[in-house]
């Protein structure tokens, strides 16, 4: 079995960036705001792996979940609700 090669700098900042763009996708601003701080703290907390065995796994799981998040971002855009709620009307109108 072949062993892979670690990814470059510039794959773990494009695999960090798609999963920031995905999470901007996401219709409600709780969920929205908890899946951004989850992966800006994840990717901290990885920051500095020191086996290359790790850090292939870990870029793995990264891309991993980056589908999981894509496709969880349609789901919640196919379902949401054609009804504004409170805070967003407000914001609308210009109050508080």
């Amino acid at each position: 079995m072949a062993s892979t090669a670690a990814p470059s700098r510039g794959e773990v900042l494009s695999l960090f960036r798609s999963l920031l763009r995905t999470t901007a996708k996401f219709p409600y601003y709780n969920i929205r705001e908890y899946i951004r701080r989850r992966t800006i703290d994840s990717f901290c907390a990885n920051r500095l792996l020191a086996y290359p065995s790790s850090f292939i796994a870990t870029f793995a799981d990264y891309k991993s979940q980056l589908v999981v998040t894509q496709c969880q971002s349609l789901v919640y855009y196919l379902y949401v609700p054609k009804v504004k709620r409170i805070m967003e009307i407000k914001t609308a109108e210009g109050g508080c």
